[in-house]
């Protein structure tokens, strides 16, 4: 007798008209962008400021700057690595590696040697493609180093002519001598293609590397298929919107922009509008402008965006659909956007592991919260999808017990590149064994408590961060919050906050910690109250609460000695 998962009892709340075993029409990514190029060549596939890429652009670049590659040595199964922020050069850059066979490596730009080092050694690529900037400043003597034979640069003030000064006002032109410039080598080979390849659902298509926020990132080995059904799942998930526009909030380097924004806008035959990296007076600007019918980003940008003080109702206006995914979405954010500017943030939930998304809140519905602990839940599983709540020897626990959420599905991973160790653990018989800790009610709706490794044990007592963060952003001086575990003689380990305020707001660390204590069990309560003018994330905007818990503890030691 199958288990209440395998039942599926989520399917009782999917839409009509929404299938509820998604058939895909493609097995990999390129079969999908050659059909909507046949489509619709002459529509706009990006926007970048007042730039403006066609799909018939972007596919003869793409062809003329894959034709180089392979010109220069690069074969089936290689690796090529993308140092670059949300520009059309990246699109270009990854439909080159993939018409070339490679297999395309996006690096975070934020990463300086210490991560890049590590990365590289690990995917050994034959090329790299990287903003000048990034060349001059970090990328290129790690590459040299690493043994990269073919190295292109490009500018982020290429493909439009704006320049605007919040962006760019420091940034200038700085070709590199041991580099090919990207645009001129693409423009240089136009009308060449590279020789037909036969790419396989099962050929892996991206390296992405974990954040690493909880340890060593560990490259997580996403196929063309992967890809290929969640950019196809987000199609029948919006009706086929045809030529949609999307709005490049997540940054693409990160798997929820490459498959939600890219991948979504390729199966759509839509436009994506990209504006370099986040900044919240530009991204209102730009959405202003292209008028965008989605959108999705972390939870930490549309708190930026809600504090910006030009922010309206009518920046907003266009979104069919606001999505969230890459960090926890707070559901005091959720009312809070709702109320001041009319849209709902559907949640989500994903992993690299998942190429982006596992769960998500159908359009025609909103999230239910978890009436004991307050968190809002991240969706129903996907299409073909299937999430199950195990306990520690991977046993199926009932309705309602918290366990950690395993995960089945056309989305996941087959391995982690280079680990085999690694990969027999946390992916077992097509199962993705997160880490992450949740539970399922009895209607399906799955539910995200936090990270195994982030549990706080104070005096025997399991405190969960994600509850204590909740109950502090109902607070109206609060802005971001972080809760960690920290070290106490006499508990074990005790609840420590941190939280940065929302502009023109003041609050003393104790009126924090009694609105806590009001709120919540004596033991789950802060014991302190930190606040800093803003905390430390990831590029995708994930606060880095291992940060935060190892700047706690060395504070502890030294009080100590």
């Amino acid at each position: 007798m199958g288990s209440v998962y395998d039942e599926r009892p989520w399917l009782a709340l999917y839409e009509d008209d929404i299938p509820r075993e998604l058939v895909c029409e493609f097995d990999d990514v390129l079969g999908l962008f050659a059909a909507t190029r046949r489509r619709c060549p002459d529509r706009v596939a990006i926007t970048y400021f007042d730039g403006r890429l066609t799909y018939r652009e972007l596919d003869e670049l793409s062809d003329a700057l894959a034709h180089h590659l392979v010109e220069q040595g690069v074969q089936r199964g290689d690796r090529v690595a993308l140092y670059l922020q949300n520009v059309p050069q990246f699109a270009l850059a990854l439909l080159a590696g993939w018409k070339a066979g490679a297999i395309v490596v996006p690096l975070n730009p934020m990463y300086r040697s210490h991560e890049l080092t590590r990365i590289l050694d690990d995917a050994r690529p034959v090329a790299v493609v990287s903003s000048e900037t990034g060349w001059h400043d970090v990328l290129g003597v790690l590459a040299r180093q690493a043994g990269v034979r073919i190295a292109l640069t490009t500018s982020e003030l290429d493909m439009q002519t704006r320049h605007d000064p919040r962006l760019f006002a420091d940034l200038r032109r700085r070709p590199a001598d041991d580099c090919s410039d990207l645009l001129e080598v693409a423009r240089a080979h136009l009308g060449r293609t590279p020789p037909e390849i036969t790419v396989s659902g099962d050929d892996i298509a991206l390296l992405v590397y974990t954040s690493g926020t909880s340890g060593v990132p560990k490259g997580a080995t996403n196929t063309h298929r992967n890809i290929a059904f969640n950019s196809e799942g987000f199609r029948a998930r919006t009706r086929d919107k045809d030529g949609a526009g999307i709005f490049g909030l997540a940054p693409l380097f990160h798997i929820t922009g490459m498959v939600c924004q890219l991948g979504a806008a390729i199966a759509l035959g839509g436009r994506l509008d990209l504006v370099y990296r986040f900044h919240p007076g530009v991204v209102l600007d730009a959405l202003a402008e292209h008028r965008p019918a989605y959108m999705i980003g972390p939870s930490t940008a549309y708190m930026a965006l809600m504090n910006h003080p030009d922010v309206t109702a009518d920046h907003f206006a266009s979104l069919d659909l606001v999505y969230s995914g890459g960090a926890p979405l707070p559901s005091a954010v959720v009312d809070s956007f709702r109320e001041r500017f009319g849209h709902y943030i559907h949640n989500g939930y994903g992993l690299t592991e998942t190429t982006a998304t596992a769960t998500s809140v159908p359009a025609h519905l909103e999230a239910p919260v978890d009436e004991a602990s307050g968190t809002l839940s991240v969706g129903l599983p996907t299409f073909n999808t299937v999430l199950r709540i195990v306990d520690d020897q991977g046993e199926d626990l009932p309705v309602g017990e918290v366990g950690e959420i395993v995960i089945e599905g056309p989305m996941v991973v087959p391995a982690y590149w280079n680990k085999p160790a690694e990969t027999r653990a946390g992916i077992r018989d097509g199962r993705l064994h997160t880490g992450d800790v949740g539970f399922m009610d009895a209607q399906g709706w799955f539910y995200v408590v936090d990270r195994k490794k982030d549990m706080i044990n104070a005096s025997g007592y399991k405190v969960w961060p994600r509850e204590v963060e909740d109950v502090l952003y109902g607070h109206p001086a609060v802005r971001e919050v972080a809760v960690v575990g920290v070290p106490d003689s006499y508990r074990g380990e005790t609840v420590k906050a941190y939280v940065s305020l929302r502009d023109g707001r003041t609050v003393e660390p104790a009126e924090l910690v009694e609105f806590c204590k009001r709120r919540l069990a004596a033991y789950k309560y802060p014991r302190s109250v930190e606040v800093l003018d803003d905390l430390p994330k990831t590029a995708t905007g994930k606060i880095l609460r291992r940060r935060l818990r190892d700047e706690a503890a060395r504070t502890a030691q030294e009080g100590r000695r």
